[in-house]
C-alpha cells in the first residue's frame, strides 16, 4: 500500500491550519476575528526576525514599498492569505502571500494596480502560488484597463518548486501575459534589489524600468549561476548593477539614489500616461503661456557648425516649464528622448544630441529612439523631432555592430506611429539620419519647419566635396581656396529658405517661435490618426 504524503499539522490546541494560519472559527464575529487574527499574522509588525535582515540591507519591505508608492490608505490586498505548504513548494518555510504582494491602489489619485516580491520569503523567488497571484494582477490590470507596478526584488523561478518536469513542464503564462498587456496598460519595473532571470524578462517587457544604485542588479542570470556556468568570476553590480544598465547596456531608464527616488520617478513617469491605451490624456492645467518666447533660443545655435550644443536647453526653451523627462539619459546620449508638456498636453520628443558623437545616429541611438516611438504611438502620445543630425555611423565598426539592419528601425517606427509628429530642423539635416528623424515629407509629418540657420542636403558638404570634386580641387592653382569654393557654392544651395523654396518644408520659423508653432498645431491635429496601411496582419520589425 503506498504511503500516504506527510502533512505538517498543527498539535493539538494550536489554532493554526497546515498553512500556518489561523483558522476561521464557525459564528459571524467569531469567524471575523480569526480571519483579522490570520491577516494581522502577515504584516511587517508580525514578522519583525524575518524582515531583520531586509532592514540590515537598508531596503524596505515589500508592504512599505507598497505604502510608499501608493497614496496613503487606498491598497487593497489581492491574495493575501496565499501560502505555499511548509513541506512542500517552498522547501518547509513558510511562505507568507508566497513570496509576493499584489492588490489595486492609487497614485496620485488615479487607480493602479501593483506587485512587490517579498525578498524576505525564499529570497522573493517566484513560487507557483506567486506566479498566480502576479499573473492574476497583470490579467487585472488589462481587464480594467490600469497601469502596472511592479516592485521586483527576488532571484527568478523558486528552484525547490522548479527542479520537477510533472510541475515545471505546465511553464507559467506569466511572460505571455505581460507580452499581451505591452501598449495597452503602462508597465513599470522598479528594480529594488537583485532581479535575474524572471525578473529581468518582466524589466525589458516594461515601458519604464527604475534602479537604485547599490541595492539593484538584473541580467540574465546571478553571478553563482554564471560563474557555475562559464567560470567567469564577477560580482553583482559589474555584472548587472545600476550604472551598467542604466549606462552601457540600457536596460534600465534611470538610476536612482534611493528608493523613495525610484518611487517618486514612477509617479512621475505615470503622470504623462493615460490609464490604457484608450482612455483620456493626461493633460494638465498650463501657466505656461503658449506664446511665451525665449530669447536664449535665437543664441543657441554656434555659428562655427563644428562645434556641439546642449539640445537639452532648446528642449527646455521649448516645453511647459518644468516638464520635461529625460528617459536613458546616460544610454546612447546621441540621441535624446523625453517627455513633456506643452500647453499641459503629453509629448515625446526625439533630439539629436551634438555634444555626444556630434548627434551622429549609431545602432544603439537607433533603436533608442524606436522604442520611444513606439511607446509614445501605443499610449497616443505625439512625437516632436528636433533634428540636428549628420546622419547614421560608418564604417567596419558601424558595420559589425547591426547598424544596417539596426538603423532601419528608426524609420520602421515613424512609418508606423499613427500620432501627430512634428518635425524641426534646428541646424543639420543631413542623408538618411534626415529621413530618420521624420524630416521634412518624409514620415508625413503634421508640420516641418526649420530654423533659418538650417542645413539640409544628402550628406555632409565637405565630404560631398571631397568624394565627388577632388579631381577639380586638386588640379586647381590653389585647391584648398577652390576647395572652399566648392563648399560654399553647395552651402549656399543647402539653406533652410531654399528648402522652404521646394516646398520641403512648411516653414522657417524664428526658434523663439518654436513653441508657438508647435502648440497650435498640436491644437489643430488632437485626436488625429494617421492611416492607409496596407490590410496586411502586421509588419515583421527589422530586428
Amino acid at each position: 500500500m503506498a504511503a500516504r504524503p506527510r502533512v505538517n499539522r498543527p498539535a493539538a490546541g494550536d489554532p493554526r491550519g497546515p498553512g500556518g494560519l489561523p483558522q476561521v472559527a464557525a459564528g459571524g464575529a467569531a469567524a471575523m476575528t480569526a480571519v483579522e487574527a490570520a491577516r494581522a499574522s502577515l504584516q511587517d509588525a508580525a514578522r519583525e526576525a524575518a524582515l531583520a535582515r531586509q532592514r540590515d540591507r537598508g531596503k524596505l519591505t515589500a508592504r512599505e514599498r507598497v505604502a510608499a508608492l501608493l497614496d496613503a490608505g487606498s491598497f487593497l490586498e489581492v491574495g493575501g492569505f496565499a501560502t505555499a505548504e511548509p513541506d512542500g513548494e517552498a522547501g518547509r518555510r513558510q511562505s507568507p502571500a508566497d513570496g509576493v504582494v499584489t492588490g489595486t491602489g492609487r497614485i496620485e489619485g488615479r487607480a493602479a494596480v501593483v506587485v512587490a516580491q517579498d525578498f524576505s520569503v525564499a529570497g522573493g523567488s517566484i513560487g507557483r502560488l506567486g506566479t498566480a497571484k502576479t499573473v492574476h494582477a497583470v490579467e487585472t490590470a488589462v481587464a480594467r484597463g490600469l497601469p502596472l507596478v511592479m516592485l521586483l526584488d527576488g532571484g527568478g523561478h523558486r528552484i525547490q518548486d522548479g527542479q520537477d518536469a510533472r510541475s515545471f513542464a505546465h511553464a507559467s503564462p506569466l511572460i505571455r501575459t505581460l507580452a499581451r498587456a505591452s501598449g495597452w496598460v503602462p508597465l513599470v519595473s522598479l528594480m529594488l534589489g537583485p532581479g535575474f532571470a524572471g525578473p529581468t524578462n518582466f524589466a525589458g517587457l516594461s515601458d519604464l524600468v527604475v534602479m537604485v544604485r547599490g541595492i539593484s542588479a538584473m541580467g540574465m542570470a546571478g553571478p553563482a549561476l554564471v560563474k557555475a556556468a562559464t567560470g567567469e568570476d564577477i560580482d553583482q553590480d559589474a555584472l548587472g548593477g545600476a550604472d551598467a544598465q542604466a549606462h552601457a547596456h540600457g536596460l534600465a531608464d534611470l538610476a536612482v539614489e534611493d528608493e523613495a527616488a525610484a518611487f517618486e520617478t514612477a509617479r512621475r513617469f505615470l503622470s504623462y500616461l493615460p490609464a490604457s491605451a484608450r482612455a483620456p490624456q493626461a493633460v494638465r492645467p498650463c501657466v505656461d503661456p503658449a506664446d511665451r518666447r525665449d530669447e536664449a533660443l535665437l543664441h543657441l545655435v554656434p555659428e562655427d557648425r563644428r562645434r556641439g550644443f546642449d539640445v537639452r536647453l532648446a528642449i527646455a526653451g521649448i516645453a511647459d516649464r518644468n516638464s520635461v523627462f529625460e528617459l536613458k539619459p546616460r544610454y546612447a546620449a546621441n540621441m535624446v528622448t523625453a517627455l513633456a508638456r506643452l500647453d499641459g498636453r503629453p509629448v515625446g520628443i526625439l533630439a539629436n544630441q551634438s555634444l555626444r558623437l556630434g548627434g551622429i545616429i549609431d545602432a544603439a541611438a537607433a533603436e533608442k529612439g524606436a522604442r520611444f516611438i513606439a511607446f509614445c504611438d501605443a499610449y497616443s502620445i505625439p512625437l516632436v523631432s528636433l533634428i540636428d543630425v549628420p546622419g547614421f555611423l560608418i564604417g567596419s565598426g558601424a558595420e559589425r555592430s547591426g547598424l544596417g539592419r539596426r538603423s532601419a528601425k528608426l524609420p520602421f517606427e515613424w512609418a508606423h506611429a499613427t500620432v501627430p509628429r512634428i518635425s524641426v530642423v534646428l541646424r543639420k539635416g543631413y542623408g538618411l539620419g534626415y529621413i530618420a528623424m521624420a524630416g521634412g515629407r518624409s514620415m508625413q509629418a503634421d508640420a516641418a519647419f526649420a530654423w533659418p540657420n538650417a542645413e539640409i542636403c544628402a550628406m555632409s558638404i565637405e565630404g560631398s566635396v571631397d568624394v565627388a570634386y577632388r579631381r577639380d580641387y586638386a588640379a586647381a592653382p590653389d585647391p584648398a581656396a577652390r576647395r572652399q569654393e566648392l563648399i560654399d557654392g553647395i552651402r549656399a544651395r543647402t539653406g533652410a529658405l531654399r528648402a522652404a523654396e521646394g516646398f520641403g518644408l512648411d516653414d522657417v520659423i524664428d526658434p523663439r517661435d518654436t513653441r508657438a508653432r508647435i502648440i497650435e498645431v498640436l491644437r489643430q491635429a488632437e485626436g488625429r490618426e494617421h492611416g492607409g496601411m496596407p490590410p496586411k496582419k502586421r509588419a515583421i520589425p527589422p530586428i
